[in-house]
């Protein structure tokens, strides 16, 4: 595990997404641009620290620009660490690791993924609704890939098992350049995080 020093001045971006490269060749080419990308504004990419799917690639992307990635992984997967991040935090359960994921973080993108990329954005949301935190919380619907829950948060409000503004708890993009532009905006309000 390296001990690199992380200090309180930098954003990082927590980004849950993929174990798997998913089904169109756009997931991943989206990947690594969305890590470049996050390397070239100077925040720091924080991740599940896996090596496969969009996860790792990502992150290796973000390395390759010259970004900071720090990587959060149960230490029952140590084989599945990608090498060279520039810091690594080892927890217990999976449970730990979305805490420390959410808590080192000031937002959260949720770009392509599975069950789990699903179980963790709606954690996050649901902490935000209960007022726990104030984050960003921001789908990448690349290729309109998130477009349904939307209609599923409204078809929750319709039915009255959420408040009518549950829509706000989170944003929606669905292009890098909105993506980008929507974390400055949100990063430039917020000081360094303390939720």
């Amino acid at each position: 595990m390296k001990k690199n020093k992380i200090t309180k001045t930098e954003k990082t971006i927590c980004v849950f997404c993929g174990s798997r490269p998913g089904k169109k060749s756009g997931f991943v080419t989206i990947a690594q641009e969305t890590g470049t990308a996050f390397a070239s504004e100077g925040w720091t990419l924080l991740y599940g620290a896996g090596s496969s799917g969009l996860m790792g690639t990502a992150a290796q992307a973000a390395m390759d620009a010259g970004g900071k990635v720090i990587g959060v992984i149960p230490s029952r997967f140590p084989e599945e660490v990608l090498p060279n991040l520039y810091y690594t935090i080892k927890t217990t359960t999976i449970q730990e690791r979305k805490s420390v994921m959410f808590n080192c973080s000031d937002a959260i993108v949720v770009l392509p993924g599975g069950i789990g990329t699903l179980e963790e954005f709606f954690e996050v949301l649901t902490w935000k609704q209960l007022g726990w935190h104030d984050k960003p919380v921001i789908l990448f619907s690349f290729e309109g890939y998130w477009d349904n829950i939307p209609k599923l948060v409204d078809n929750i409000v319709d039915n009255e098992f959420a408040q009518a503004d549950s829509q706000k708890l989170y944003s929606v993009e669905r292009n890098l350049p909105d993506l980008i532009t929507r974390l400055r905006e949100s990063l430039s309000s917020r000081s360094c995080s303390n939720e």
